[in-house]
Formats: structure tokens, sequence, C-alpha cells
């Protein structure tokens, strides 16, 4: 096998790997409560708590319905995005030619330009998927706080629904990360039509940060802050 192509399929391999990595890291600390997902994971909580002994849940439901308008968002931008590379895969020859002179794309066959084309098309493919999924575990969601019945704070049944309503929002929450970071993922793969060097390079650069951003931010420390002061 050529050194170039064994190189491009390291570096394709690195990525897959830096991704899969990354969400069962993520996903195995937030079970933990730790980082921004965690630290959210208890703010829901608090959340639906407080819901159970509010007369009107008007507030609830709006912000259920601001977190669907933002999924359902970033769901329509994927079918945009996905339309666009659809249709510059059929015309991969011409692309190819069109781009030979544009400064740091590298000098790739159609065979090259159509399979970075086809895995960023799956990457979005898997995008639109988890943001649709949380839009339908969101309006599940706003049902059971439609359903929820009028209750004091201290009523234990009521309790354990909205616990179980928190856990139906955070399993959504946890889609729309995983979405967006498809997003950030397909980012740093288009630095593979510049060179496989480059893919390993972003890549690596994507995870410092965003484990920088979910561990170690200014966000995170400002919720265990807040936090703390309402355990007080």
């Amino acid at each position: 096998m050529p050194q170039a192509a064994q190189m491009e399929l390291f570096a394709f391999a690195w990525f897959i790997s830096c991704w899969i990595g990354y969400t069962l890291y993520s996903d195995r600390t937030s079970r933990k409560g730790n980082g921004l997902v965690g630290a959210m994971e208890r703010q829901r909580e608090h959340w639906m708590r407080q819901m159970v002994a509010r007369d009107n849940r008007m507030v609830d439901i709006a912000i259920v319905r601001n977190l669907t308008r933002t999924s359902s968002f970033f769901a329509s931008t994927s079918m945009l995005i996905l339309a666009g590379l659809v249709t510059v895969l059929g015309a991969a020859e011409k692309t190819v030619g069109a781009v030979s002179g544009v400064p740091l794309i590298s000098q790739l066959t159609p065979l090259q330009w159509e399979l970075r084309l086809i895995a960023l098309t799956v990457v979005f493919v898997y995008t639109f998927f988890k943001f649709t999924w949380s839009i339908r575990q969101l309006t599940y969601c706003a049902i059971q706080v439609g359903a929820m019945a009028p209750a004091s704070a201290t009523d234990e049944d009521c309790i354990r629904r909205s616990a179980c309503i928190a856990r139906i929002a955070t399993l959504a929450a946890r889609h729309f990360n995983r979405g967006l970071r498809g997003y950030y993922f397909a980012a740093a793969l288009a630095a593979s039509f510049i060179h496989p060097a480059a893919l390993i390079v972003s890549t690596t650069l994507l995870v410092l940060v965003l484990y920088r951003r979910e561990y170690h931010s200014n966000t995170l420390a400002l919720i265990d802050q807040s936090e703390a002061s309402r355990r007080a």
C-alpha cells in the first residue's frame, strides 16, 4: 500500500477513534455528575421539582418550546447541508477541476473527493437523526409537563414523576449534544481536503477544545457556584 494511502487511512481512523472515544468518555463522566452535561442534568432535576409546585406551568412549556426550536433549527440546517453535499457529490469530477487551483486544497482524485464528501454526508445524516430524536423527546417532555396534576412540592408521587420527566429532558439534551458535536467533527473532517495530517491536527485540537469547554470552562465554574449557593 502506498505511503500516502496509509496516512489517509490512519488519519480517518484517528478521526473516528477520537469521536467515539470522546463520546464514550463524556457519557461516562456525565453519569457521575461531572462536566457541563452532568451539571445541567442536576439543574433539570431541580427545574422539574420546581415545576411540580407551580399551578401555572406556561413558563415550563415555554422553556421546552424554546429548546425544541433550537433542535429544529439545527435539524433543518443539517438537511440544507445534506442537499448541498449531494449536489456536489453528483458533480465530483467538475468540482475537482474547479477547485484544483484553490490554495491549500490538495490535488485529489475524483474518487478521493467522493469519499470525503460521502464521509461528510454520513456525519450530517447522523446529526439530522440526533436532532430529530431530540425534538421528539422534548415533545414527550412537554406532554408530560402538561399532564402533571397540580400538587405541592412535597407530593412524593409527583416528585417521582418529575424525576422521570427530568430524565426525558436529559436524554433529549444528550442527543442534542451528540448532534452538535457532529457539527464540530464535521468541521474537523473538512481539513481532510487539505491534507491527512491536517485532519489529524484539527481532530486533536477539537477534542482538546471540547474537553476544556465541558470540564474546565468558566461557564461550568459559574454553574457549580450557582448550585452551591442554592444549596447553602
